[in-house]
């Protein structure tokens, strides 16, 4: 049964490296709405192996308290330590995808804004920003 959540739970991680990989590469072609059309996608597949993971512990949880005078390591077979190796080794991937996702997403985002400021200046009002009285979207100069 550890096998089998394992496997399963890397393969959910090989999915969303995928996934995510697709959001790299629409990105930096700004096609938006195939990334928003995956996110669901991503949503199911992370409570997937969040659900996954949880089995896994609840099963190694379960050998400790059988054989309490055993180290994990010997309770474990070896392809099962390859598996928990091949699972860390793809939540490190996961997470080094993410980051750079991450950083796209946050350079866009940042662009976006600065342009939208620029066209539309705003300026606060208590905690409200609201377009300035002076902005306007064609500016006429002699």
């Amino acid at each position: 049964m550890l096998s089998y959540q394992l496997q399963s739970a890397i393969k959910d991680l090989e999915s969303l490296i995928s996934l995510s990989r697709e959001d790299i590469d629409d990105i930096k072609e700004a096609k938006h709405n195939p990334q928003f059309d995956r996110l669901s996608i991503k949503e199911e597949k992370i409570k997937n192996f969040e659900h996954k993971k949880a089995m896994i512990d609840r099963e190694i949880s379960k050998l400790m308290t059988q054989n309490p005078a055993r180290p994990l390591s010997e309770l474990l077979d070896n392809e099962q330590h390859q598996q928990l190796d091949s699972l860390k080794e793809h939540l490190s991937m996961l997470r080094e995808v993410n980051q750079q996702y991450a950083k796209m997403v946050l350079s866009v985002g940042s662009f976006y804004n600065t342009l939208l400021e620029r066209v539309v200046p705003t300026q606060m009002q208590g905690y409200q920003k609201v377009a300035s009285a002076e902005s306007s979207f064609l500016e006429i100069r002699a």
